[in-house]
Formats: C-alpha cells, sequence, structure tokens
C-alpha cells in the first residue's frame, strides 16, 4: 500500500521561506507526476505546482518565481522550496502523487495535509 506524507509546514513571517517535502513510501515501482497543491479556507483547492517523471515543471501564476518544485527519485520525494512568502500564501498545502507499483498497477494518492500559515 502506498502512503504519502508531507512536513514542513510552519508559521513564518512575510518575506521568508518554507520546503515542503512529499514522501512516498509503501510498493513503488515509480513516481510519476507529482503536483503541490493548496486550500484556503472558504476556497478551492488550486494547483501550485507540478513535476512530471521527465522534470518538466509547472507552475501556477501567483507563485512564478518564488516556487519551485523539485524531486529526489532516490528518495521517492518531491520538494516545494518557498520563498519570498506572502500572506496570502497561507493555507494547507496539499501533495498529490501518480504511482505505479510493481503490478502495473497505477492510481493517484494525497496526502493528508501541511499546513502553512504567513504571518507577522
Amino acid at each position: 500500500q502506498v502512503q504519502i506524507v508531507e512536513s514542513g509546514g510552519g508559521l513564518v513571517q512575510p518575506g521568508g521561506s518554507l520546503r515542503l517535502s512529499c514522501a512516498a513510501s509503501g510498493s513503488i515501482f515509480s513516481i510519476y507526476e507529482t503536483g503541490w497543491y493548496r486550500q484556503a479556507p472558504g476556497k478551492q483547492r488550486e494547483l501550485v505546482a507540478g513535476i512530471t517523471s521527465g522534470d518538466s515543471t509547472v507552475y501556477a501564476d501567483s507563485v512564478k518565481g518564488r516556487f519551485t518544485i523539485s524531486r529526489d527519485n532516490a528518495k521517492n520525494t518531491v520538494y516545494l522550496q518557498m520563498n519570498s512568502l506572502k500572506p496570502e500564501d497561507t493555507a494547507v498545502y496539499y501533495c498529490n502523487a501518480h504511482i505505479g507499483d510493481y503490478s502495473g498497477y497505477r492510481s493517484w494518492y494525497w496526502g493528508q495535509g501541511t499546513q502553512v500559515t504567513v504571518s507577522s
């Protein structure tokens, strides 16, 4: 069984930085696409950044130039480096990964989320 665990959230002042981690564990043959999403109170969940198995990346306009998504295949981990944080970045951040196991089965998995609060 595959599990996704996010970590690295917390309270940070405006202009500060955080690095989120999304670690996958279990019977993993390959991790294909992975996305970081966020959901602020009263708002819909939105895609923040995504990365493919070929390291192609995509970013929401609101985070371009400030956030960087990367992956460490050896650790089955995807990172989201967040710099120049703004109060409007406050949200619960979720990881969503497309993972295949050794039987050839593929599915999308969500983590439990990690809270990011940007406030002075």
